[in-house]
């Protein structure tokens, strides 16, 4: 249950990360968007990792730190930020649901879990059904846009799965801290050249979108995610990514003003349940 919670409390920070993301892509491009967030955050996890003094990871980590970096600092904000150039948030949103399946599969074949078979089935469930809410969930289609949502949900469940399993080792947040580290001198590079002519003009929502997705969505929100797929394991944790497209279409309401359907309410159960069944059989 503590892993199930810490998890919670991941997906729920998780779930603002499209909606800061497609205000933010109004003022930002997404490559400085996505190097900026990329800096900031490690800056402050090697603020984190000197104030607590934590040992550097050993040398045969790297290759996994690597693919955490690659997976969750560059892929998935990169794709993300310009998949949101051609599709609504809410339209992106319901694509995290894929997540779930896409984690698992990577535990199985990074993190030698071996799930019963009937959460395959419950996964698979979950995941059809949040791609059906997507068909019919209206707004702006663009095949450009959902091949790259695709392509960042493969990246986002490769760098979940291979952090997850580092984390049992490694720890949840020094994990992301030194994925982030290691990434920090071509971010860095990339966001000085991909650096705005000028700052007049720029939203104050964009620059908070900015801040959101640099503290919460790339260091915070990754200390309890981590944290719960390593306590409650990479599958079974993993299905909570089922509600985050419902999270986020709530924050996406709000903020951004979309529209919220009966069909969202409606798939939002069937979603829980499938969360339910696949906790029941993953392990």
């Amino acid at each position: 249950m503590e892993g199930w919670g810490s998890g919670l409390a991941g997906v729920i920070i998780f779930s603002g990360s499209l909606p800061a993301t497609r205000v933010a892509v109004a003022d930002f491009s997404p490559l400085f968007l996505t190097s900026a967030r990329a800096v900031i955050a490690a800056l402050l996890g090697a603020a984190l990792l000197l104030a607590l003094r934590q040992p550097r990871p050993s040398r045969d980590t790297l290759l996994s730190l690597a693919i955490v970096a690659l997976g969750v600092v560059v892929g998935f904000p990169l794709l993300t930020a310009l998949a949101l150039q051609y599709i609504t948030s809410a339209h992106s949103i319901v694509f995290v649901g894929l997540l779930p399946l896409a984690t698992a599969i990577f535990g199985v074949l990074r993190g030698g879990e071996r799930p019963k078979p009937l959460f395959w089935l419950f996964s698979g469930i979950g995941s059809a059904t949040v791609v059906g809410f997507a068909l019919n969930s209206g707004g702006e289609v663009s095949l450009v846009g959902d091949l790259l949502m695709v392509a960042a949900i493969v990246a986002c469940g490769l760098g979940y799965a291979e952090g997850a399993k580092l984390s049992r080792t490694l720890g949840g947040w020094q994990v992301i801290s030194w994925a982030l580290i290691l990434s920090l001198p071509l971010m860095a590079i990339i966001a000085l050249v991909s650096l705005p002519e000028t700052f007049a003009g720029i939203d104050g929502s964009a620059w908070a979108g900015l801040a959101y997705v640099s503290v919460f969505s790339m260091l915070i929100g990754f200390v309890f995610w981590y944290r719960g797929l390593a306590l409650g394991g990479i599958a079974a944790v993993g299905q909570l990514q089922l509600l985050q497209p419902f999270f986020g279409l709530l924050l996406a309401a709000v903020l951004l003003h979309e529209r919220v359907s009966p069909l969202m309410l409606v798939t939002t159960l069937a979603i829980v349940l499938c969360v339910a069944g696949a906790r029941k059989f993953a392990r």
